[in-house]
């Protein structure tokens, strides 16, 4: 099994990596089918108007996390990762005035949001949580080209018959096959045995069989610079965030008293957790504002990663850059297997799936970063998803700000906690990290739809009733 670390952790926008960068990334795709895609072509007919319907999830939070907008943007011909969130209101606005999109390299094509994307709460679509169609008609208004597309967590896409790929686990890999092809923890256990490696060195062996090591050092490089850079823009904005629920950013508050307090040598046994708590509300106030963010593994659970590396760097001596590599690779390795084994979104196994599955990975990363065995990392994961078991996604509002911004500091805690007693011990533990993962993913099969991302239970309706 191949999971790229540039497959977990992607830069993009906020506020959600399944609610917006995903459904942002299937309109473009939907641009490429029309425009390069294998389907019959009627003669002297030609694509006049695109409709898009979100189901699911998508339906129920979508206006809470951006998922209109970022149709919008993607049949605009914009990606994620490219995508200048300054200019995204001004390009929404230009779309709902004249009633049509114009991506580069296709002509205009009808399409009026107020009318063409509908919010379809009565009608799931059978493959996933998180479904939305896209159809095409001509001036006549037959249907040309419909597709299907889901977006299955962290920003990832896939189409009808990807997906039933993935469920019967017949997905094929793409390019050479890599020298550590483990699929779960065991495996990875065992071939990091059998070889005498980090589970950073066997991640970095399997990504050198797809890129240069300077293309893959500077790819770790970027995402390590795109999440530093989230908490520095985060640390440095106050105010109300989007959406309505009027919630105010706290972390630039928080952070200055706690400058004043390093400066001034204040006995504070907490510190380390105030500083860990602040990084992490950082990126999770900018990831709700719409800001630049790195999936890790998903928008909603963003802040766990950044905050752990800081942490690192600020509190542990002999802490330098370079050992970040060596953390996201460790991270992705984790994270890869919790993708392959149960999943990373919140529409199909509750925020286990996500701040959970972060947690699992920061404590991973952290615990290599210290000079943990193979064992003791695998444990450090273990017991960081251990504790997130169970936990619903249920955003007030449909908006990722209550209670995800501290639900991502609470999390990096756990992580190091995590770290810091898996260190502690000799890597022996009584439950795996495969047993964990496949407790994750039943109790998400488990779980009420209520608690999945539809914001119909729990604190979205609590909250709102007091």
């Amino acid at each position: 099994m191949f999971l790229s670390v540039f497959d977990v952790f992607k830069i993009g926008v906020g506020p959600s990596s399944s609610h917006t960068m995903g459904p942002m990334s299937a309109a473009v795709r939907f641009l490429d089918e029309i425009a390069n895609g294998d389907w019959p072509r009627p003669s002297n007919a030609a694509v006049e108007r695109i409709f898009v319907s979100l189901h699911g999830s998508l339906a129920y939070t979508g206006v809470g996390h951006g998922t209109g907008r970022a149709v919008v943007l993607g049949l605009c011909g914009e990606r994620p990762d490219t995508v200048d969130p300054d200019l995204m209101d001004a390009m929404i606005g230009e779309v709902e005035r004249k009633k049509s999109v114009q991506p580069e390299g296709h002509p205009a094509y009808r399409f009026d949001p107020a009318n063409d994307l509908v919010f379809d709460r009565k009608t799931p679509l059978p493959g996933h949580a998180n479904g939305m169609a896209f159809v095409a008609y001509d001036r006549d208004d037959r249907q040309l080209l419909r597709r299907v597309y889901y977006s299955v967590g962290g920003g990832f896409v896939v189409g009808e018959e990807e997906l039933a790929a993935l469920k019967a686990k017949a997905q094929k890999e793409d390019g050479p096959a890599v020298p550590y092809p483990f699929r779960n923890a065991a495996e990875m256990m065992e071939m990091a045995s059998s070889a005498g490696l980090s589970i950073a060195e066997m991640k970095r062996a399997n990504e050198l069989t797809r890129m240069s090591e300077d293309k893959l050092d500077a790819g770790l490089d970027a995402i390590w610079a795109a999440m530093d850079g989230c908490i520095e823009r985060g640390l440095a904005q106050d105010g109300i965030m989007p959406g309505g629920l009027k919630v105010r950013r706290r972390a630039r508050a928080i952070h200055d008293r706690l400058e004043e307090d390093w400066r001034s040598n204040r006995v504070n046994p907490l510190v380390a957790n105030d500083w860990l708590s602040v990084f992490a509300m950082a990126v999770n106030e900018e990831n709700a504002a719409g800001g630049r963010i790195v999936t890790a593994p998903t928008n909603g659970a963003a802040g766990v990663i950044p905050a752990t590396i800081r942490y690192y760097l600020k509190f542990h001596d002999g802490a330098d850059a370079g050992g970040i590599r060596e953390y996201l690779l460790t991270a992705a390795a984790v994270g890869g297997i919790i993708k392959n084994n149960a999943s990373i979104s919140g529409a199909e196994v509750g925020c286990q799936g996500e701040v959970g599955s972060a947690a699992a990975m920061a404590a991973a990363g952290l615990a290599a970063l210290m000079g943990g065995s193979p064992e003791q990392v695998e444990n450090a994961a273990e017991i960081a998803l251990e504790h997130h078991l169970g936990m619903t996604c249920d955003p007030v509002g449909g908006l990722v700000q209550v209670p995800c911004i501290e639900r991502n500091a609470l999390g990096a805690v756990k992580a190091v906690t995590a770290a810091s007693l898996a260190l502690k011990g000799d890597g022996k533990h009584f439950v795996s990290l495969d047993a964990c993962v496949e407790t994750m993913r039943q109790t998400g099969l488990d779980m009420n739809e209520r608690y999945k991302e539809t914001s119909t239970g729990g604190l979205a309706v609590n909250v709102v009733e007091c």
